[in-house]
C-alpha cells in the first residue's frame, strides 16, 4: 500500500512565540522560517498580522522570501483580522488565511455570551469573505476538544459549503485522551457532507502530556494535516512537537503515512529554534534532548556497544545526531569504559581493564559524570603511565 502524506503545519513562529520570553524580532522569524522551508514543512504559520506592526511585518517578510511552504496567517472571524492578514500576505507564493471561532458551549457561553446560531453565521461569514482574498482558507474551530460532535460537524459542513479548503480541530485546552480525540475526527469523517473535499487538521496542546498522541490518533482516523512546533513549544505546556510526530509515522511503516520532512535536519532545526528563543530543551526530550541518544547505565552501555539496535529504536543520523553517546558513571560495566578508553587512546588488556576498573569505581562515586580529562588522570594513577598503546 502506498504511504498517503501527512502535511506538516508549522506554527512555531506564532503558536510557539507565544511563550512567555520567546518574543523574536523579524530578522529572528526569517531565519527561522527559511529553515523551516528547508526543512520541509508545507505550512508556515508566519504569525498573527493584525496583533501589531511587527508581526505584520514579519509575515510579510516571510511571505517574500519564501520558496516552498504555503505561508498562513492567523485571524479572528472579522473583517478587518481577514483584510489584514491578506494584505501581509500579497506576496506569498502560497497564502493561506487560517480563520475560526470558539466553537464549545464553554467558548459561545462564556467568552462570546452568544449562541450557536450566531457562531454558525459568524464562522460562514469569516469563510466567506476570506475567499475574496485567497483560495486556501483554513478554518479553525476553537476548542472543538470539548465541543459537542453534532455541532461540532454541523459548523464543519457550513464552512465546507462557505469555501474553507482546510478544517482545523483544536484541542486547545490539551483536554482529550488518544482514544476520544480520535472517535471526533472519525465522527467527522463519518458524518460531514463533502468531508472529503477537504483536509482535517489536528492542533493538539500538551496540558496533559497527550499532544503528541492525540495528533497520532488523528491522523490515524483519517485528518491528513498536524499542526505543531519544533521542540513542542506553545501556550501553556505547549504544542504538538513537529520532531516526535515526523520520527513516530516514519518509525511505524505499518500507519502507512509519511510527512515530506528532511529529518536529518530535525537536530539543528532543534538547537536553532532553542537558540534564538532562548528556551532550554529539557534533557529527556524524546529525539532531540541532549539525553536522547545518550546511555549511561552498564547493562544498555554494553547492548549498545554490542548492536545499536538493543536499546535505540531510531539511529541517531536519522535525526542529525553523530552518533550515540556513552556516559561515564557509577553505574557504567568494564565495556563502557574500555569503549571510551580506546575513543581517547588506550587499547586495554583484559587484566588492564581489571585494574583501571577498580580505581574509576573509586572515581565514579565521586562525581555525576567521568569526562575524558578524568579519564586520562585515572590511567596515570591506575597505569603509572601516560599511554598504552
Amino acid at each position: 500500500m502506498l504511504h498517503q502524506k501527512v502535511e506538516i503545519f508549522d506554527t512555531t513562529l506564532r503558536d510557539g512565540e507565544q511563550v512567555p520570553g520567546c518574543k523574536l524580532i523579524t530578522a529572528q522569524k526569517l531565519l527561522i522560517a527559511e529553515k523551516l522551508d528547508a526543512l520541509g514543512v508545507d505550512v508556515i504559520e508566519a504569525g498573527f498580522p493584525i496583533s501589531s506592526p511587527g508581526d505584520f511585518k514579519s509575515v510579510y517578510e516571510i511571505s517574500k522570501l519564501v520558496q516552498n511552504a504555503a505561508i498562513c496567517g492567523l485571524t479572528r472571524a472579522n473583517k478587518k483580522d481577514i483584510e489584514v492578514a491578506a494584505e501581509a500576505l500579497r506576496p506569498a507564493k502560497r497564502p493561506r488565511i487560517h480563520t475560526g471561532i470558539g466553537t464549545s458551549d464553554f467558548h459561545i457561553k462564556h467568552k462570546f455570551n452568544t449562541t450557536r446560531e450566531e457562531i454558525l453565521r459568524r464562522a460562514k461569514e469569516a469563510v466567506k469573505h476570506a475567499k475574496n482574498f485567497v483560495d486556501d482558507v483554513e478554518f479553525y474551530a476553537e476548542d472543538a476538544g470539548r465541543t459537542d460532535n453534532a455541532f461540532l460537524a454541523e459548523v464543519c459542513e457550513a464552512v465546507i459549503q462557505s469555501g474553507a479548503t482546510v478544517i482545523n480541530i483544536p484541542d486547545t485546552t490539551g483536554y482529550c485522551l488518544p482514544e476520544e480525540y480520535g472517535q471526533k475526527i472519525k465522527y467527522l469523517k463519518e458524518h460531514v457532507k463533502d468531508i472529503d473535499k477537504v483536509t482535517l487538521s489536528c492542533h493538539c496542546h500538551n496540558d496533559l502530556g497527550l499532544a503528541t498522541a492525540n495528533a497520532i490518533a488523528g491522523v490515524t482516523n483519517g485528518a491528513r494535516q498536524i499542526e505543531c512546533t519544533i521542540n513542542g513549544i506553545g501556550e501553556r505546556a505547549g504544542n504538538t512537537a513537529l520532531e516526535e510526530v515526523v520520527m513516530i509515522l516514519r518509525q511505524h511503516p505499518t500507519l502507512n503515512l509519511t510527512t515530506g520532512i528532511r529529518s536529518e535536519l530535525l537536530n539543528e532545526m532543534s538547537q536553532l529554534v532553542s537558540r534564538e528563543m532562548g528556551m532550554v530543551v529539557q534533557p529527556n526530550k524524546a529525539i532531540v534532548g541532549a539525553n536522547a541518544f545518550a546511555h549511561s547505565s552498564g547493562i544498555h552501555q554494553d547492548g549498545v556497544i554490542k548492536s545499536r539496535e538493543t536499546y535505540e529504536i531510531i539511529n541517531p543520523a536519522d535525526v542529525g545526531v553523530t552518533e550515540s553517546s556513552i556516559i561515564l558513571t557509577a553505574r557504567s560495566g568494564r565495556a563502557a569504559l574500555a569503549y571510551r578508553a580506546k575513543k581517547i587512546g588506550y587499547d586495554l588488556t583484559k587484566l588492564e581493564l581489571d585494574k583501571v576498573y577498580k580505581e574509576f569505581l573509586s572515581y565514579a562515586d565521586l562525581k555525576k559524570e567521568v569526562a575524558d580529562e578524568d579519564l586520562h588522570q585515572i590511567m596515570e594513577v591506575s597505569l603509572k603511565t601516560q599511554a598504552i598503546a
